[in-house]
């Protein structure tokens, strides 16, 4: 199952980049055997005056046909490691080919695209700046990975 990160906002270099290119990495090293990845991060403009509508419709073109729609919000449902790594293989095994993880922009995501996903996951009541949700994502993938390879990374 490929995986796309789809962001509104384009990441400079710095230490969100490395650590995102580096748990990618990862992701797709240990994914590989488990029919996993690879993960690409997509970018998309944050359209200052457009609001989330113009972000949203911006988003839409850049999720592949047929992906699953899981958006990355605050009101999403907050989940263990273990239960994340479950409801990937879960995805992989109903037959899914893609899996498109959406962040939206400062604003959040349009109500529209929101009621279009299948499945909105959230890292907790706190809101956390789109950087440091990139960071978080990619090294949850990775764990789930771990996870799902048996390997020591995760310790309940």
């Amino acid at each position: 199952m490929k995986v796309h990160i789809i962001a509104v906002g384009r990441l400079r270099g710095g230490p969100e980049a490395d650590l995102i290119s580096d748990y990618l990495t990862r992701f797709d090293r240990t994914g590989r055997a488990l029919s996993l990845g690879p993960a690409q991060i997509v970018e998309v403009d944050d359209r200052k005056g457009g609001g989330m509508a113009a972000e949203a419709e911006l988003l839409r073109r850049a999720i592949p046909k047929g992906a699953l729609l899981a958006v990355m919000d605050e009101r999403g449902r907050v989940e263990s490691s273990p239960k994340f790594a479950q409801r990937l293989a879960g995805w992989r095994d109903g037959g899914r080919s893609d899996l498109a993880l959406v962040i939206g922009g400062a604003d959040g995501i349009d109500p529209t695209l929101r009621a279009e996903a299948d499945f909105a996951l959230s890292f907790g009541a706190m809101v956390w700046p789109h950087m440091l949700v990139r960071v978080m994502l990619a090294e949850q993938l990775y764990r789930a990975a771990s996870i799902l390879a048996g390997a020591p990374y995760h310790r309940d």
